[in-house]
């Protein structure tokens, strides 16, 4: 039997785990088995802790994005199958990374098109952050090097999608959409919201009934592509929670996120690309807190809850920002001490904290043609 592989990329914020976790539901319903492969610059994954708390197989490659780790990938499959023997593979790429069909897809399919079908390019798009880099609306973008990635990353769509279209003014939208057609006219476009589900399953149709194509890779400029990625500062941290007594883990995540952004904002020139953050209490039978946030004017908001109260667990803090990485240790280690020192009753331990810039990438294959 031929496993689909289905990759599902695009910049830091614009939603990509929330919509492979509504695919990954819809192939479930249909009785068909998933496998989830999440993907990062280090170790300690929000994306992973999620997967997992909704009970699917996931494998996460760690140390570079998936074009920088290709045999890695290859292994992450066939541990799956080893496992599970998923019909669908649902990847997920570093959100700072572009160049995938040429580095990733195309590889796939010479090397390995005896087990998969390699599906088009999917590519989400946070429609304010895409109004900003285009120039159709004003407001804070990231700087030019960066916006570079992000617009590469359109370039190589084969299905373009803009997200959050519940939370989108009509007008802007229409703006946006004849923007992206103009701009990057060989995708094909589809307006969605992840979170209520509407749009999607003419996308995830799209998705399944659409070969990928067999066109030139588009051209990158790995210096520039290398400076605009090395110009986010990446932290990981994984924290150990305790209380001395039971308490609201929904509203101290929130409170959490809210210092921890305060603390970041007030060095005016940082630019949050994405901060996410769950709470995990252990609980056999699954369930996280999560809190995320994608933009400097944004506030804090619980994507998941937890159903009562919890003695503790484990945090994981996700946080890329365009800043420089020392800058993201003392935002973090200023907001554990006044944690620390609110009248909250809980203690955080630090297990693991990693903060860096990415690296250069290096793919292990680059096919400008698919054969």
């Amino acid at each position: 039997m031929i496993a689909r592989y289905v990759m599902i990329g695009g910049f830091l914020g614009a939603g990509k785990t929330t919509a492979i976790l509504r695919y990954a539901d819809r192939l479930r319903r249909q009785g068909r088995t998933v496998g989830l492969i999440t993907n990062d610059q280090s170790t300690g994954l929000v994306d992973t802790a999620l997967v997992r708390s909704r009970g699917f197989a996931v494998e996460e490659i760690t140390g570079g994005c998936f074009c920088c780790r290709f045999p890695s990938l290859k292994a992450a499959a066939d541990q799956l199958t080893a496992a599970t023997r998923p019909d669908v593979f649902l990847a997920e790429p570093v959100g700072s990374c572009t160049d995938l069909v040429a580095t990733v897809g195309y590889p796939l399919r010479r090397l390995y098109g005896d087990a998969y079908e390699v599906s088009p390019l999917s590519v989400l798009v946070d429609p304010l952050r895409a109004a900003r880099v285009l120039g159709l609306r004003d407001g804070r973008a990231f700087s030019e090097k960066v916006r570079y990635v992000f617009e590469k990353q359109l370039e190589e769509a084969h299905l373009l999608i803009v997200n959050k279209a519940d939370a989108l003014d009509p007008g802007l939208a229409d703006e946006l959409d004849a923007a992206l057609g103009e701009r990057f006219p060989r995708a094909r476009r589809f307006r969605v919201s992840a979170r209520t589900g509407d749009g999607l399953d003419a996308w995830f149709d799209a998705i399944e009934s659409t070969p990928l194509p067999h066109d030139r890779a588009m051209d990158v400029d790995y210096d520039l592509y290398a400076e605009g990625e090395a110009l986010l500062g990446w932290l990981n941290a994984t924290l150990r929670v305790t209380a001395c007594r039971p308490f609201d883990a929904n509203a101290w995540l929130e409170r959490l996120a809210e210092r921890l952004v305060a603390r970041l904002l007030a060095d005016g020139d940082a630019e949050i690309a994405h901060f996410k953050a769950t709470l995990d209490p252990g609980d056999p039978l699954g369930g996280l807190a999560a809190v995320s946030v994608v933009r400097n004017e944004e506030r804090p908001a619980l994507r998941e809850r937890l159903d009562g109260e919890v003695e503790g667990g484990t945090l994981v803090l996700n946080l890329r920002v365009e800043t420089d990485p020392d800058a993201l240790q003392r935002v973090l280690d200023a907001t554990l001490r006044e944690a620390a020192d609110a009248d909250d009753g809980v203690r955080l331990e630090l297990e693991h904290r990693e903060a860096f810039r990415p690296g250069r990438p290096v793919p292990t294959h680059r096919l400008e043609t698919p054969s």
